[in-house]
């Protein structure tokens, strides 16, 4: 180890420590066996650990904390890619489906999240409780009527033609 390096790790903490939960480098143990992490999105996370007790980059935290409370709640039950199962609130009007994914705000924090179709447990109670685009049996909008429905919902724009489409598509 050279002066520079045992230099950085005296300032750091001293500590090389992979985290078990998120993989971040510089946790830190206590004499029980303790895990302290210093990722503020970590279960282990220690506030102790930051620098001057402000976080790496105010960007890339997520706020634990806020006021959403959903008047019409559907809960998600999700596995993420580390295989730890996590439950969502999300408000059942903001779920919408973007391809292979269902994006929903959920509470505390009222943020949008993106969640894979493919880790959802419950997802036939999910996809029978969220709002549908179309009627049961209807036929989905051909390419240009797609195209219609963006463009004028994008611009807040009307035409006689986005009119008649829309009334053969309200949820659109």
């Amino acid at each position: 180890m050279g002066l520079l390096e045992f230099l950085k790790s005296l300032f750091s903490g001293g500590s090389k420590l992979q985290c078990p939960s998120c993989g971040t480098i510089g946790a830190q143990q206590d004499s029980q066996g303790g895990t302290h992490c210093k990722n503020p999105s970590c279960p282990y996370f220690d506030p102790g650990l930051l620098v001057r007790g402000v976080p790496r980059k105010a960007s890339t935290t997520v706020p634990t904390q806020g006021n959403l409370r959903p008047t019409d709640p559907l809960t998600i039950q999700y596995r993420n890619f580390a295989g730890q199962e996590r439950s969502f609130v999300a408000e059942r009007e903001s779920v919408v489906r973007k391809k292979n994914h269902l994006v929903a705000r959920v509470a505390p924090t009222g943020a949008k999240i993106a969640l894979s179709r493919d880790r959802i447990q419950n997802l036939s109670e999910v996809e029978a409780r969220i709002p549908q685009r179309i009627a049961p049996g209807q036929d989905w909008p051909s390419p240009r009527e797609r195209q219609m429905l963006s463009y004028h919902k994008k611009h807040e724009s009307s035409s006689p033609l986005y009119k008649k489409i829309r009334a053969k598509y309200p949820n659109w």
